[in-house]
C-alpha cells in the first residue's frame, strides 16, 4: 500500500474520479494538440453524465484543457477563466457504448485540425486513454507517449523504433486507411525521448504526423 492509497492524491476538487481524473484526461488532450484548442466539445457518458456537474467535472475539464495542474487553485474559477480566454467550449451527454461509466470523449479543434480522444477515470485520479482518433489503445499516462501517423509499408515501424533509443514499455500499431496505406503507432517509453531523437523520428520518410506527450505522473 502506498501513501497515495492512504491519503489520496494532491488535488483541488471534491472527487478523485469526477474531478482529478477528468482534469487529467483533458490535460492529456491539451498536451496532445499542443496547447489550448480553439474549440472543444466534452461528451459525458455514464456517471459523468449523471453526477459529474455536481462534482465539478465541468470545471475540471476546462481547467485541464487550459493546461492547469491538479493542485491549481484556479480550478474553482475555471469557467470564468475559460470565458475570459474566449475558449469556445460545450458539454453534451451521450451513451458511448460499452465503456467505463466514468468516460469522456473530447473533440478538440486547434488550427482547423480536429482531434478526438476518449478517456476513462478509473479511480484515485488514475486514467485510461482508450481511443485516439480511430486508434483503440490503453494508455495510463504513466509513461512518456509517442503517437505516430506512419506509412503502412514493410519495415517502417522497425526503422522508427530504432530511433527511439530508450526502453519501450508498450506498443500499439493499427492500420487506419488501407487505401492510402496509413497506420497509427503508439509507443510508450520508460524514459523521456530526447529532442534529438524526436527530430530524427519526425524527419523520417515514413512519418506523416508525430505527437509527443511527456509523462505527467506527478499529477497524482
Amino acid at each position: 500500500m502506498s501513501l497515495l492509497d492512504v491519503v489520496g492524491p494532491v488535488m483541488v476538487g471534491p472527487s478523485s474520479s469526477h474531478t482529478l481524473g477528468a482534469l487529467r484526461i483533458a490535460r492529456f488532450v491539451y498536451k496532445f494538440v499542443g496547447g489550448m484548442p480553439d474549440r472543444v466539445e466534452f461528451v459525458l457518458h455514464g456517471s459523468f453524465a449523471d453526477t459529474g456537474f455536481g462534482h465539478g467535472t465541468d470545471k475540471a475539464l476546462l481547467a485541464g484543457i487550459m493546461g492547469m495542474h491538479a493542485d491549481d487553485e484556479r480550478i474553482r474559477d475555471a469557467l470564468r477563466i475559460a470565458n475570459e480566454k474566449r475558449l469556445d467550449y460545450s458539454f453534451s451527454v451521450e451513451d458511448l457504448g460499452d465503456v467505463h461509466p466514468n468516460t469522456i470523449l473530447v473533440r478538440a479543434n486547434k488550427n482547423g485540425k480536429m482531434t478526438e480522444i476518449r478517456g476513462s477515470s478509473v479511480g484515485g485520479g488514475e486514467i485510461e486513454i482508450n481511443r485516439i482518433n480511430d486508434c483503440e489503445c490503453s494508455l495510463s499516462w504513466e509513461f512518456h507517449t509517442l503517437v505516430l501517423v506512419i506509412k503502412d509499408v514493410p519495415g517502417a515501424m522497425g526503422q522508427i523504433l530504432g530511433d527511439v533509443r530508450v526502453n519501450i514499455s508498450n506498443l500499439y500499431l493499427k492500420r487506419i486507411d488501407a487505401l492510402r496505406k496509413i497506420a497509427v503507432g503508439i509507443v510508450e517509453t520508460d524514459e523521456e525521448i530526447s529532442e534529438d531523437c524526436l527530430r530524427e523520428i519526425e524527419n523520417s520518410r515514413f512519418v506523416e504526423e508525430m505527437y509527443y506527450i511527456g509523462r505527467d505522473a506527478d499529477e497524482i
